[in-house]
Parts: C-alpha cells; sequence; structure tokens
C-alpha cells in the first residue's frame, strides 16, 4: 500500500503548526513532515510538538542539515523522541544547502564525504554500538548512548545528484527525494539505490520517500509554475483537484516511490486547510 504524508512548510509562522498537527491527528493522514530550512524552523524542536500534540501520526524531519549538527547530539535528539514518543519519529539528514551552510560558516569542501561519515556515526549510536571514529569531518571517542532507543529509528538520507543517492542506498534506511523530481527520476534513483546497495552488500528493505508539489484550488496553476524552478524535472508539480493529484502520486508509486509527501506551495495561507484536502479527498483515491 502506498503510504500517504503532507508537509507544514516552514515559511508556516510556528504558531499554525498546532492547528495543523490537530487536522494531521483527526483526519488520519499517516505522516506529518517538517522541514528544518534555514533560517526558519528547527526540525527537532517542531517535531517534538508535533508528536507531543499528537498520538497516532507517524512525524518526519526531512530533513536535518549535517553540517549543523554534531552526531552525537543529532543521536540523543532522535533517540530520545523515539523513546518518549513510541517510534513515531522519522529522521531524515543530509547535506543541507551549501549556500546556507557557507553562511553559518559549516561548510565543507567534500559534503558526500561528511554525510556518508554522520549517517554511519548516527545509525551505529542509534543501535546501541559504541562508536570511536577519526574520519575526515566525524570524530567520536567511545561514545556511546546512555539511553537509545529499544529498536533503532530508520535513517533517510536526503538525495539529489547520483552520488548522494548511491550512498543513500549504501549507508542509509530509505532515500529522501525532493519535489524536483518526477516518475523517471524515481526509477533512475532506484537503480542509483540498488548500485549502493549491492556494493555495501546490503540485504534490507530500503524506502524511497518522494516529494511531490501539489496545489490545488483555483488559481492552482498560476502558483504551481511560480514555484517551480529551472531544477524541476518536466513532470514534476501537479496543479488540479484531488483526482489530479492521485494521479500524480499513483505515477511515482509505480516508478518506485514507497512514500509520496505532498507540499503546497510556500504562499499557501491555511496550511490546516490543505492537510485536511490531502487526507479526506486525496487519501480514499489513493490505493
Amino acid at each position: 500500500m502506498t503510504v500517504l504524508g503532507a508537509v507544514f512548510r516552514p515559511q508556516n509562522p510556528p504558531e499554525l503548526l498546532r492547528a495543523a498537527a490537530d487536522v494531521a491527528e483527526a483526519t488520519g493522514l499517516e505522516e506529518l513532515w517538517l522541514w528544518e530550512d534555514c533560517f526558519l524552523e528547527s526540525g527537532i524542536a517542531c517535531a517534538a510538538a508535533a508528536l507531543a500534540w499528537t498520538d497516532r501520526v507517524r512525524v518526519g524531519i526531512g530533513l536535518l542539515p549535517v553540517p549543523l549538527r554534531n552526531v552525537a547530539l543529532a543521536a540523543m535528539e532522535a533517540a530520545t523522541l523515539h523513546r518518549v514518543f513510541t517510534a513515531r519519529l522519522m529522521l531524515g539528514v543530509g547535506p543541507g544547502v551549501q549556500s546556507w551552510m557557507a553562511q553559518v560558516g559549516a561548510r565543507v569542501e567534500s559534503p558526500g564525504t561528511l554525510l556518508s561519515e554522520h549517517h554511519a556515526a548516527l545509525r551505529g549510536l542509534l543501535a546501541r554500538v559504541q562508536v570511536t571514529v577519526a574520519g575526515r569531518y566525524v570524530h567520536l571517542d567511545a561514545v556511546a548512548l546512555d539511553w537509545p532507543p529499544a529498536t533503532p529509528p530508520k535513517v533517510y538520507a536526503g538525495a539529489r545528484g547520483p552520488r548522494s543517492i548511491r550512498l543513500s542506498g549504501e549507508h542509509a534506511d530509505g532515500t529522501l527525494l525532493d519535489s524536483i523530481t518526477d516518475a523517471d527520476g524515481v526509477r533512475a534513483a532506484r537503480t542509483l539505490i540498488d548500485e549502493g546497495r549491492a556494493a555495501a552488500g546490503r540485504t534490507d528493505r530500503h524506502y524511497v520517500v518522494a516529494n511531490l508539489l501539489a496545489v490545488t484550488g483555483p488559481d492552482a496553476e498560476a502558483r504551481l509554475a511560480a514555484e517551480r524552478t529551472p531544477a524541476h524535472a518536466p513532470g514534476a508539480g501537479v496543479a488540479g483537484d484531488a483526482h489530479a493529484i492521485a494521479a500524480a502520486v499513483a505515477m511515482l508509486a509505480e516508478a518506485g516511490a514507497d512514500t509520496i509527501v505532498l507540499q503546497t506551495t510556500a504562499d499557501d495561507p491555511d496550511p490546516a486547510a490543505y492537510l485536511r484536502f490531502v487526507a479526506e479527498q486525496v487519501r480514499p483515491l489513493i490505493p
């Protein structure tokens, strides 16, 4: 079965998050995703609040920029949320937008190397392993969590280019594909992920989460066009009613996405209403 989620975008004031979380919980939406974009809202703080306000919905952070977060701190935060909120946290990590990383003095020469080192250490810490590593960027000396989760949460990697997608297959439990990707991009990503998994000898299941810019309402076409960038693939994004959006979701699922996360445009004035639309009108049309 295809899993359907939706994003509360950080362009919304954080005080609107409570209403969005309430709608996600009440309507049966499976997953509520949050972003940690600079310099808007904290992914960890928003996730903690959304988890505390709900009892059922899974909350994803897509994603934490690893240059901003020491891996031991990221592991402590993830383990705490995973234990307190009964395994409802989904954690994504990624290299971050490099211009933002430069603004805060955290840009590194090789983002891919940092992500690989950070990811390997993070998964080890969350798996109750004492980690010692002297990498190019990650340095840990006999670090272990005192309160690790009983079962480690899945750690997803945000990936866009071929190298980062292969690395995700090698190191991560799942891959986050952003909204520039269309169905052809999902198929290509699956191939690259399998290459990485084969190189690492991994046989566990690898989950693919695809974001879809899905806009509804009378001005949907214009809002979609305003948000699209030259980086978007030709088939990325959809504007229309629930049936049009469900058809776009089906294309991504057929291409190999396990979860599709819908996002409205940054200028949407009512994020809670959008979540209700996703849960009550789009979800019933998805197998």
